[in-house]
């Protein structure tokens, strides 16, 4: 990574994750890369990568919600989508009952 750091990495601050999320965003690292090197989970790093970029979104718009607001959002986007999935899998059981499918999950 660009900035120095300790052979060994007990605790990956924010300061830390940042100086590789920005090294990936810039090429200097790949996320396998990284993984290797740091003994980390490669979807960690990914997550930590799109965690950055939705950061840095919402720090570029005119007005920048609030990181509960953004939560908060994030999760009622979720709750809808869980409760679709609900809804379809509620359905399929249903069709499958009248279709004489019973025994299918």
């Amino acid at each position: 990574m660009s900035t120095v750091m300790e052979d060994e990495i007990k605790r990956w601050t924010a300061k830390r994750k940042t100086a590789l999320v920005l090294d990936i965003i810039q090429g200097k690292t790949s996320v396998s890369e990284a993984s290797r090197a740091y003994d980390l989970n490669p979807s960690e790093i990914e997550e930590w990568v799109e965690e950055g970029k939705r950061g840095m979104e919402n720090a570029l718009r005119t007005k920048p919600l609030e990181v509960k607001e953004q939560y908060e959002r994030q999760l009622r986007d979720m709750q809808e989508a869980y409760g679709e999935a609900m809804l379809e899998l509620r359905a399929r059981k249903k069709l499958a009952s009248l279709l004489g499918h019973e025994d299918e999950k």
